[in-house]
């Protein structure tokens, strides 16, 4: 069985939350909360992206 990298566990939870976030927003009609969960995701699942590409260049992954 393969060892948890916590980090991706965290990165995919907020990135869960945020999208939830997002129909949340939608139902409280709030165009703010709209887009702060969007531009909150895109950062989220960049920042993960980003740590599997550096991981996976040191031999990590």
């Amino acid at each position: 069985m393969k060892e948890i990298k916590w980090i991706f566990l965290v990165y995919s939870i907020l990135s869960a939350a945020s999208i939830a976030g997002i129909g949340v927003s939608i139902a409280e009609k709030s165009i703010m909360g709209v887009i702060g969960c969007i531009v909150a995701c895109i950062l989220i699942m960049g920042f993960g992206f980003k740590t599997k590409k550096k991981m996976r260049e040191n031999g990590e992954l």
